[in-house]
């Protein structure tokens, strides 16, 4: 538990090239050719994920040639550039706040590398002032959304002081020609390309969508295989294990009710679980997992379906649609991601 933070405004962000789902499959099965043939549920997979389409970074011919590092890394610093100043400037003029009154900056991103980092390198173009505080982060995947938001409202918790959350994945940048495996193929499957920023002020204020009174993380022990990313000379490679929906299944619950007491809040006060959507299994496991009825995670299904999972971005995708339907009086932003973590985020209806 922390002193109240008020959100006081969300922006969203997408590239502008736009992928059918069919598109995705015929690209894809163009591009592995004869190697599907060791996967024979390959096109059940793209059928069965529950999305229409996706943004991403580059045109569909860019991902049909090879690509290392230094190709995938200069199409991050483009895209994710375009993609920050595209949400962080959506959510400051959503907020009403402007840019010279933001004392900190904090950016969630691990799907490219820049340095200095973005924060630092768009200050100027921004007119973020020069004695601003920085903080990248990086590592915390799908998670990044709830615990980058966590890390902005702890930095935010003091009175009067304005933090700018910004999180942006480029996750089609990483797809990977040279990898035929079951997770790299269900990954060229689901993932999409997005940003989401929010603009966070301690103590209260009319202005307030929302007001953020707790955050917990639960790290579950042995569980690195998880989810994640392997490094090599090739770029990123995805790590995704199925057994994940089971293991929702089987751990989640109890870690659910640690998580709840972090916040200092008990679950049956939870009017509306704001879920990160990884995919139409995870969905369908969380909703046994919180005991809630099928398709009652119906805001998170349509983000899933208008562009993927875009990783941590996602889950505010989800908060923007939540708000615009009218929040219930306590609400709480879950995601999980590599560790294995879950993050939980409980906030309250604000006055606006």
């Amino acid at each position: 538990m922390f002193p109240p933070v008020a959100l006081l405004g969300l922006g969203l962000g997408l590239p502008p090239h736009v992928l059918s789902q069919e598109e995705a499959a015929l690209l894809t099965a163009r591009i592995f050719g004869d190697r599907l043939a060791g996967f024979p549920q390959f096109e059940r997979v793209f059928a069965n994920t529950g999305i229409a389409r996706r943004h991403c970074a580059r045109p569909a011919d860019w991902y049909a040639v090879p690509h290392g590092w230094s190709d995938r890394m200069a199409a991050y610093r483009q895209a994710a550039s375009a993609l920050f100043v595209q949400a962080a400037t959506a959510a400051l003029a959503d907020a009403d706040v402007d840019p010279a009154g933001i004392d900190c900056v904090v950016v969630s991103s691990s799907s490219g590398f820049a340095v200095p980092s973005l924060e630092g390198q768009l200050a100027e173009a921004m007119g973020f002032r020069s004695d601003g505080e920085r903080v990248p982060l990086f590592g915390l995947g799908c998670a990044g959304g709830v615990a980058g938001l966590a890390t902005a409202a702890r930095l935010a918790a003091a009175p009067g002081r304005t933090v700018l959350f910004v999180t942006m994945e480029l996750c089609s940048l990483a797809f990977r020609q040279d990898d035929g495996s079951r997770a790299n193929l269900v990954a060229t499957a689901l993932f999409g390309d997005g940003a989401a920023a929010c603009v966070l002020r301690g103590g209260a204020d009319e202005r307030a969508f929302a007001v953020i009174d707790g955050a917990g993380q639960h790290l579950f022990p042995q569980s690195q295989e998880i989810m994640g990313w392997r490094i090599d000379d090739g770029g990123f490679g995805i790590v995704l294990s199925a057994a994940l929906p089971h293991f929702l299944q089987t751990h989640l619950r109890p870690a659910l009710a640690r998580l709840l007491g972090q916040c200092g809040t008990e679950e049956e006060r939870i009017g509306r679980f704001i879920c990160h959507p990884g995919g139409t299994r995870v969905l369908a496991a969380l909703e046994e997992v919180l005991q809630l009825e099928t398709g009652s995670l119906d805001h998170e299904r349509a983000v899933l379906a208008d562009h993927g999972n875009m990783s941590a971005p996602t889950v505010l995708f989800v908060l923007d649609r939540a708000r615009r339907a009218g929040l219930p009086d306590r609400a709480a932003l879950l995601a999980l991601g590599p560790g294995f973590a879950a993050n939980l985020i409980t906030m309250r209806r604000g006055p606006r």
